[in-house]
């Protein structure tokens, strides 16, 4: 890497005249949605895989003709077309030089789907996981299901012909498509259904033609073609035989868009058996699991009574390492109990008599132990972690692990043959993979630990060496995701010349002029051609220690993978708030971890121009700080601390926002306030009335919709000071940190009455001791550091007395155990991110001592919003068993409150806030019944007073006082007043 200095703001990034011809050439056919900013060119320069190429324009198709509009245009000036569903591709498959098709932006509905006919009819660009719930209301299924099915798109299944942990079950896409509506590069529109061609009765132009290219070589099609189901590698071609039907859609079907675009697909539904069983089967190693796979596999095929569709079968069987399990362990804490083992095996069995058939691979499995799964929850958290495979195999090395060799299949036969060749590879070479996968079908997934300093030179020697080897147990090189730009080049190495003519034959017949997905398949690129980390990167001397990357941001950023979780149609964490307001790339954390390594890259053909290119603080503009991608990111990208870091490097020295010496600092200001009781009234009835509210929120850089929040006279270390105390050693502390000090001393009380009920001593830490959080996430880091500092140095002593010490905000606890360590580099750090402790921790352990009596809370329904903070930092588990412990049915919100500290309060951001806050939690409020509606952050509970007219609870509140008759406010809610305003303005 190399060291150099910020470079200073010259623009968005670098422009590009040929992308603003090819925009200009789409925008006359009618494509309204078009970008060539240096901002979009970043986001979709690269997918999921190890490749990078910027693309001259983005394209995202309003309607299906636009699709016609994009190819004519590329033909009319020569630029190549490439087209992207979710990004998720892993071999480079979804990145192209010249225009880059969205589909999932605007051709994402479901036009058809026929229950009886057992069909649905899609635009391309439909998530999976839209059409699995939607085909779930008619108790059927889409087969295949990719573990990125929650953002994946049916067009890209088709583009790759993806599989997933049930193709064993279901088969592939290709087994699944019934018909496609096509356009070649040639331009030419094919509709086919169940391989006849609609509007040509005697077959199209293109399925002569193909059909001709077959015909002269049909023993060597046979003979080569379609010798395993996971054959992926290259084009289907034994789908154009005769007695195959001469499925062109089969063909496109896997082609990887080199062949055809498609503009609608109609697909096939499958009956979603309600007997399904998961048995886990533990082994020695995973090459043990491997061996086992025949074996299961003869049992699986072992039908039992019923008609066909309903006896049981071995629908899934998936491999998993331990090193995968033992990284959730570390970042999560707990793992559903597995049986003994290095590697597993997931077998899942559907069907009418699945009981039976689970007994029979339990006794003949040869497993060390297996236990069968019976709790939804634990099911759901197994192959949570199998879907997060990809991202979390990148970690679980003693470096950065890559995709590039990610798929490779063989008959499962050879399965546990071939992984003990490849594992002596990988030592030969000097690296280290994690194998996991679908077993069950000889298809490997693996993460390696490529080293890129030679330019590529050992990466590509390796993947020659594994295809080599994998040839001899007539493997493929792509087993579902595609041969892309990582592996069309090694082709020669598994097929023979001939076929590979043939390629080329069938490419020309479809794409004479080259124009779709160039590089892939046929005239590839050499594998290690275009290949993002071996690009030389800008380090920068960190603000923050950035334990877990070498102190190196260009590291951290490159956590991401593109795996893309964070861009899920539908969340049930907190990843990514913004992204579920907005849907635009740019707001999803990979599209900002894209971007920032744009901004990173030292490399020639850069598209932007370092920390400060305006483009790279329009993609962090709306990152709320929540952290969700912390936890919920397979990968552990921690964006918040990113953005922390290029804020810091940016304005450091500089003129910052207004809003960063305002909200900011807003810990400084409310002390202030604090040593002058009588100001605070003041101040409140300022903020209540209309043309002074006005005037302090432009003053403070607030969104004019927002309303101040109130500060209270008297802070809770204030109060604390005055009240009479007692003497010798407390058994609880509080930490008073600014928010709970001045903005919600009452939760403070609520928790000293409640530990003084059940005749515990608890006071309140008298010293000042602020996190930082704001100076944080306003990237104010060097201020941020005294500040942290201070108070690791005050707390510290504290937490080392062995008394507990409890922090009631979440978002300032959380800063304590995530942040202070990044700051500051002394013991103390450490010592009180492991040992402030939030009020559930410490309840649940005085009830476990006998030393405090739970509240019966048997008759009250919970509604909890975590904090984000909360959810991804501290973890709410506690404070959900806590509540139930007392009885109460509780109801946990997902995903972000949105105004996220200083975000929903700042200008600009007040859309976006209350979109997000639209995505679960208002909804869940208007829903709620007579449920209690609990918020521990502040910021939760300022959003919920603020636009629903609601004071939500503090658990210490619920826990001292029970349960309110009535949680509205007494003043109207803020779209109230608003609308008041409006109207009155409109009168006037």
């Amino acid at each position: 890497m190399t060291t150099v200095d910020l470079p200073p703001t010259t623009g968005a990034g670098t422009t590009d005249a040929a992308g603003s011809d090819v925009a200009a050439a789409l925008r006359a056919r009618g494509v309204s949605d078009v970008d060539d900013s240096a901002l979009t060119r970043s986001l979709y320069a690269a997918d999921a895989s190890l490749y990078r190429v910027v693309p001259q324009v983005v394209a995202r198709p309003r309607h299906v003709d636009e699709i016609d509009a994009v190819l004519d245009a590329a033909r009319a000036t020569g630029v190549p077309v490439t087209m992207r569903g979710a990004g998720t591709s892993i071999a480079g498959n979804a990145v192209g030089p010249g225009i880059v098709v969205d589909t999932g932006r605007h051709l994402n509905r479901i036009l058809a789907l026929d229950s009886e006919a057992q069909t649905a009819t899609v635009q391309p660009g439909v998530v999976h996981a839209r059409l699995q719930a939607r085909a779930h209301e008619h108790g059927l299924r889409f087969g295949p299901d990719p573990s990125t099915h929650t953002r994946c798109t049916i067009g890209g299944m088709i583009g790759n012909n993806a599989c997933g942990s049930r193709a064993l079950g279901y088969g592939r896409t290709s087994d699944n498509v019934v018909g496609l509506d096509l356009l070649t590069g040639a331009g030419e529109r094919v509709r086919v259904r169940d391989g006849v061609s609609l509007d040509h009765p005697d077959g199209s132009d293109v399925e002569r033609r193909l059909a001709a290219i077959v015909d002269a070589e049909l023993a060597h099609v046979r003979q080569t073609f379609g010798q395993f189901s996971r054959q992926v590698s290259g084009y289907a071609l034994e789908q154009l035989l005769p007695e195959r039907g001469r499925r062109l859609d089969r063909l496109v079907t896997g082609s990887e868009g080199t062949l055809a675009l498609v503009r609608e697909a109609t697909v096939s539904l499958v009956r979603d058996h309600p007997e399904r069983l998961l048995l886990v089967l533990g082994y020695a190693s995973m090459i043990e699991a491997a061996d086992a796979v025949p074996t299961l596999l003869a049992l699986g095929a072992e039908r039992g009574a019923g008609t066909p569709d309903d006896r049981a079968r071995l629908v899934a069987c998936e491999g998993l390492d331990s090193r995968i399990v033992d990284l959730v362990r570390a970042r999560h804490g707990s793992v559903p109990d597995l049986p003994r083992g290095g590697g597993w095996l997931f077998a899942e069995v559907a069907g009418e008599g699945a009981a039976d058939l689970v007994a029979r691979l339990r006794a003949e499995s040869g497993a060390l132990e297996s236990r069968l799964i019976t709790d939804p929850r634990e099911t759901t958290a197994l192959w949570r972690i199998r879907d997060d495979g990809a991202g979390l195999a990148a970690r679980s090395l003693s470096r950065p692990a890559h995709a590039g060799w990610e798929d490779a299949a063989v008959p499962p036969e050879h399965l546990g043959s071939w992984l003990r060749d490849f594992d002596a590879l990988l030592r030969e070479h000097g690296l280290d993979g994690v194998p996991y996968g679908h077993f069950g079908d000889g298809c490997v997934h693996v993460r390696i630990d490529f080293r890129f300093d030679d330019g590529g030179r050992s990466f590509r020697e390796f993947l020659e060496a594994s295809a080599t080897g994998l040839v001899k147990y007539g493997g493929s090189l792509s087993g579902e995701h595609g041969d892309g730009r990582a592996r069309s080049a090694l082709l020669p190495l598994m097929y023979d010349p001939h076929t590979i003519d043939l390629f080329g034959a069938v490419k020309h017949a479809c794409d004479p002029d080259g124009l779709l997905n160039p590089g892939v398949l046929v005239d590839p690129r050499p594998v290690e051609a275009d290949v993002r980390p071996a690009r030389p990167r800008t380090r920068v001397n960190a603000g923050l220690r950035l334990l877990h990357d070498g102190g190196d941001l260009a590291t951290a950023a490159h956590r991401c993978t593109g795996v893309g979780k964070c861009v899920a149609a539908s969340s049930t964490g907190v990843m990514c708030p913004s992204w579920q307001a907005t849907r635009d790339e740019k707001d999803s954390t990979r599209g900002r971890a894209r971007v920032l390594q744009e901004a990173l890259d030292a490399g020639p053909g850069g598209t932007l121009t370092g920390l400060r290119d305006p483009a790279l603080h329009e993609a962090l503009d709306l990152c709320l700080s929540c952290k969700g991608c912390a936890s919920d990111c397979p990968t552990g990208v921690d964006m918040a601390t990113y953005k922390s870091e290029v804020l810091h490097q940016t304005y450091r020295g500089r003129t910052r926002p207004l809003s960063h010496y305002t909200l900011g600092r807003l810990p400084t200001w409310l002390a202030l306030i604090g040593r002058v009781p009588p100001l605070a009234p003041v101040l409140n009835a300022a903020g209540r009335f209309a043309p002074t509210a006005r005037l302090a929120t432009a003053a403070a850089g607030v969104d004019h919709r927002r309303s101040l929040p109130t500060v209270a006279a008297r802070g809770l270390r204030r109060t604390a000071r005055e009240a009479p105390g007692g003497t010798g050693t407390p058994d609880v502390w509080i930490w008073a940190d600014s928010f709970t000090d001045q903005l919600s001393p009452h939760t403070g009380q609520a928790a000293l009455a409640l530990l003084r009920a059940a005749g515990l001593r608890a006071e309140v830490i008298p010293e000042p001791a602020c996190c930082g959080l704001t100076w944080v996430t306003t990237g104010q880091l060097d201020q941020a550091r005294r500040i942290v500092g201070r108070t690791v140095a005050t707390l510290s002593a504290y937490v080392g007395s062995g008394v507990p010490v409890v922090g009631l905000e979440p978002s300032c606890l959380a800063t304590l155990r995530s942040d202070a360590e990044e700051l500051v580099d002394s013991p103390e750090a450490t010592v009180v991110a492991e040992g402030v402790r939030t009020l559930a921790e410490v309840l649940t352990d005085l009830a476990d001592q006998g030393r405090l009596a739970l509240p019966d809370l048997s008759d009250v329904e919970v509604l909890v919003q975590p904090h984000c903070h909360q959810a991804s930092i501290l973890g709410f588990d506690a404070d959900k068993a806590l509540l139930e412990r007392c009885g109460a049915a509780v109801t946990v919100v997902a995903g972000c409150c949105g105004l996220a500290g200083n975000f929903g309060m700042e200008k600009g951001h007040y859309e976006t806030s209350v979109a997000v806050a639209e995505t679960h939690l208002l909804p869940a409020v208007r829903a709620r019944g007579s449920k209690v509606v609990l918020a521990d952050g502040v910021s939760c509970r300022v959003q919920l007073d603020d636009l629903e007219q609601l004071r939500a609870l503090h658990l210490s509140e619920l826990l001292a006082f029970g349960a309110p008759a009535d949680q509205s406010t007494a003043r109207p809610s803020l779209r109230t007043r608003l609308r008041g305003r409006r109207s009155s303005r409109g009168r006037r």
